[in-house]
Formats: C-alpha cells, sequence, structure tokens
C-alpha cells in the first residue's frame, strides 16, 4: 500500500493530477474521521478533510519520501482541525448582560479562581511534608524524581544529566514513586 502511494506520489511531481485523485481515495475516509474525532461536527470535519487534502497536494513537494505519506497527511489534517478548534467563537460572551438581572455580566457568575486562605495554607503545609518526604529519600532516587516532578524534564534529559542508561533512570523513578507513596501513605 504504501509503496503504491509513493508511486503515485512520483507520478504527481511529474505533473500527474489523476495520480492524487488515487490517494485521495485511499485515505479519505481514514482524514475525514481524524478531523470529525477531533471536531466533532460533521460538516467542519468534512470542510477541514478537504482542506487537509489539498494543502497535501499543495505542498506535495516538501514531503520527506523516507517517511510514511500516512503520517505527514495526518500531522496536516490534525493541525488544521486544531487551527478550526482555536478560531471557534464562543457561543456566550463573558461581558454580555444576563437576562433577567440589573446589569449583571456573565463575569460575575464565574467562581473567584484565587484560592480561599484555608486552600493556600493547606497546599503550603502539604508541599512542606512532601518536600521533607523527599529529603528523605536516598540521594539516588531523590536526584531522579526532583528532576522528573520539580524541574519537569523528560526521560531522556534526566539519562543525560546523571549518566545513567534511560531504563536505570526508569527504574529509579519507579523506586523513588514507591518510596514516597509509603512514606505518605496516611495522606
Amino acid at each position: 500500500m504504501e509503496q503504491l502511494v509513493k508511486n503515485r506520489i512520483k507520478a504527481i511531481k511529474k505533473g500527474d493530477q489523476n495520480a492524487y485523485a488515487e490517494i485521495v481515495e485511499i485515505y479519505k475516509n481514514k482524514v475525514y474521521q481524524l478531523c470529525y474525532r477531533m471536531l466533532g461536527n460533521r460538516h467542519e470535519a468534512e470542510d477541514v478533510a478537504q482542506e487537509a487534502f489539498i494543502r497535501a497536494y499543495i505542498n506535495i513537494h516538501t514531503y520527506n519520501p523516507d517517511m510514511k505519506f500516512s503520517s505527514w497527511l495526518y500531522r496536516i489534517a490534525t493541525n488544521l482541525s486544531i487551527d478550526r478548534i482555536r478560531k471557534k467563537k464562543p457561543d456566550f460572551y463573558l461581558d454580555a448582560e444576563v437576562s433577567g438581572t440589573d446589569g449583571l455580566t456573565m463575569y460575575s457568575q464565574l467562581a473567584s479562581t484565587e484560592a480561599s486562605p484555608e486552600d493556600t495554607l493547606e497546599s503550603l503545609e502539604l508541599q512542606e511534608i512532601v518536600q521533607k518526604a523527599i529529603l528523605k529519600l536516598p540521594e539516588k532516587y531523590r536526584s531522579v524524581i526532583v528532576l522528573k516532578y520539580i524541574e519537569e524534564l523528560s526521560l531522556q534529559e534526566i539519562s543525560e544529566i546523571l549518566d545513567l542508561p534511560v531504563g536505570t533512570v526508569k527504574t529509579r523513578l519507579h523506586r523513588g514513586r514507591e518510596a514516597l507513596r509509603k512514606q505518605l501513605g496516611h495522606l
């Protein structure tokens, strides 16, 4: 299947527009389904799927034949779907007046985003307890836990920093979490 597609792409690059019709026929249902699952609307999914095929045709010269064509096409469709989601207008506006009220807007209906003093204190106490538990961990587990969850580094980055294989980092991360789970079991 992939070889057939690659042959068609070569034909398209040589100017054969009918070859692209075959590619559309092969992938149209899968691209539509992808768009529909992302957008949840049949008409928008059809529009975005069509746009994905148009963009793929226009930019066929940028396609890398070493990659799967389907992955490239799905990436185009996914990005277009995300763009469509971002551009959607909201069904309501927060500064619109709520009917039946005297000048109140939707803003007044939103819950405060600020934490209550009790929640703030509770959060600080929990952070302190977790920090003390992390400090009790053996150094080899503590370093991995801190790099992963506090510094938010990837496993690969941690591996490079600590000069350890990724498998060792995963093991230490697992064991460190288990040790923390035992220490913090009462929470």
